[in-house]
């Protein structure tokens, strides 16, 4: 038995992804799957540093105003926006207006516009655990690991920010290093 419960589909999902249909799309399409290259990483990333202290759907109900915003999270072109980008993002009601998380996607940029290309996807997957066993019940879903914490620090370590072990941890539940799907959520379906 596990804490799935079903949808209005009938299928079992993860309890979190049931209370909005847009919940619902993130999680059957995008939650878990294999995500990779460098600027599609970059977003996820900052996005889940926007995410630090709100609930997910607030940023996944602005990820579109935050892709205008930024460029579409191309690396180098964030990593070139001026002081007049920085006034401009933090007048747009699009996104969340926060000084402090909107320097630190600007300067993350900045630091990852001189790693050599696929250098962001082949570090944030070289800290991939061993698959271990599903979840049966949310409660056996951690919110930072050993590997979440190793990845905080190491991107720390080359001048990233906003990158602590729990947003390391909700980044590698979002881009397919880990699969916190519960056992018999339709998550887990290939």
């Amino acid at each position: 038995m596990s804490d799935a419960v079903a949808g209005p589909d009938g299928g079992l999902r993860c309890p979190w992804a049931l209370s909005t249909e847009d919940y619902i799309t993130y999680h059957d399409e995008e939650w878990g799957r294999p995500v990779h290259g460098d600027d599609a990483l970059y977003e996820r990333l900052s996005l889940e540093a926007f995410q630090s202290g709100l609930s997910w759907i607030t940023i996944l109900r602005r990820r579109e105003g935050f892709r205008a915003a930024f460029a579409g999270f191309k690396i180098a072109e964030v990593a070139a926006f001026t002081d007049a980008d920085r006034e401009r993002l933090l007048l747009d009601a699009g996104i969340i207006r926060n000084r402090l998380k909107i320097d630190a996607t600007i300067a993350n940029a900045r630091v990852l516009a001189d790693w050599a290309p696929g250098e962001l996807d082949e570090f944030i997957w070289s800290h991939a655990p061993k698959p271990g066993p599903a979840p049966k019940r949310l409660g056996d879903v951690p919110a930072v690991t050993e590997e979440s914490t190793a990845l905080s620090k190491a991107l720390k370590k080359r001048g990233l920010k906003f990158v602590g072990p729990t947003t390391a941890y909700a980044l590698m539940q979002a881009c397919g290093l880990v699969n916190d799907h519960l056992v018999d959520c339709v998550g887990r379906r290939p």
